[in-house]
């Protein structure tokens, strides 16, 4: 097994002003790859903004012998995310690699959330995503190559205060799916990341458990999903603590009506059993493999 290296390969990540994005800035700049290191420099809420963090980071990179460039625009605007890209693509000619880090928390109860709450958090969580993504895959699709990872979370599970954030990252997955379909033909492959680690976003909820789980034991499965070894594309994969797993949305057989026929609320009743049972279930590529397991229903028994 050879060593992943990422020479002559450009990175983006965004948030990589501390936490988990620092570690993939660094951990990417080892390996050889030029990193644009994109933070604000806001808050854990979001608010305010502040350059040294970015430039520490790289300072680092550049005093360990890598290479890398600031940035310190704001994902969550179009435009940011274009300016984001272009740092990339002035300063090193292109960009390979994109990981989509940046976020902030505003936690409430579903009935205490402002819709103010709602918008911050699908607006640098979500919207940023395709700020920053839509012109890296242009810029990919040129180039006949990309990496994209996206940041959703465990949270996608459910969790106690956090509908907009739980909203936004299940959102991510969407986005990271389809891009992969549409990426395909052209070399570029998308992967969701769901981090368990102990950043400043989270040490507060995690509490002591918090110890068992340091960024960089997520940086190696997002490491290997940047680079040109990982052929794996519409994947989810948790990362916590040192275990890693993947994580599928499947779709059960179901029960089928017939043909021709409208059930009763009633049957559906009497049936849950079956259109819950999870033998025999796929793990969706695209909205085509459900309509082909669909259509198989349709033909006459031989």
């Amino acid at each position: 097994m050879s060593d992943i290296s990422f020479d002559g390969r450009v990175a983006v990540v965004t948030g990589a002003g501390g936490g988990l994005g620092r570690t993939y800035a660094l951990e990417l700049a080892r390996r050889g790859a030029a990193v644009v290191v994109n933070d604000l420099g806001g808050s854990v809420k979001g608010e305010g903004g502040d350059h040294t963090a970015a430039q520490k980071v790289v300072d680092e990179i550049k005093a360990a012998g890598g290479d890398a460039a600031p940035n310190f625009d704001s994902v969550s605007t179009p435009e940011g995310g274009a300016a984001i890209v272009q740092t990339a693509i002035d300063t090193f000619g292109k960009v390979d690699i994109v990981v989509n880090n940046a976020g902030f928390l505003r936690d409430k109860s579903f009935l205490k959330l402002t819709w103010d709450d709602l918008d911050a958090v699908l607006d640098v969580h979500l919207k940023a995503a395709f700020y920053v993504s839509q012109p890296a895959f242009a810029n990919m699709k040129e180039n006949g190559y990309g990496r994209f990872v996206f940041t959703a979370s465990n949270a996608t599970f459910g969790n106690f205060g956090q509908t907009n954030y739980s909203a936004a990252k299940m959102g991510l997955v969407g986005l990271s799916n389809t891009i992969a379909v549409e990426g395909a033909r052209a070399g570029i492959l998308s992967n969701v990341i769901m981090p368990v680690a102990k950043t400043r976003m989270t040490e507060e909820l995690l509490g002591e458990f918090a110890n068992y789980l340091a960024p960089e034991l997520v940086t190696p499965m997002v490491t290997y999903l940047c680079s040109e070894a990982c052929t794996t594309t519409h994947g989810a994969y948790s990362a916590a603590g040192g275990r890693y797993a993947a994580v599928k949305w499947t779709l059960g057989e179901g029960w089928f009506a017939g043909s021709g026929n409208t059930p009763t609320a009633e049957e559906i009743q009497a049936h849950l059993d079956e259109i819950n049972d999870m033998s025999g279930a796929i793990v969706p590529q695209s909205t085509t493999d459900e309509i082909m397991a669909l259509a198989a229903k349709f033909q006459p028994a031989s």
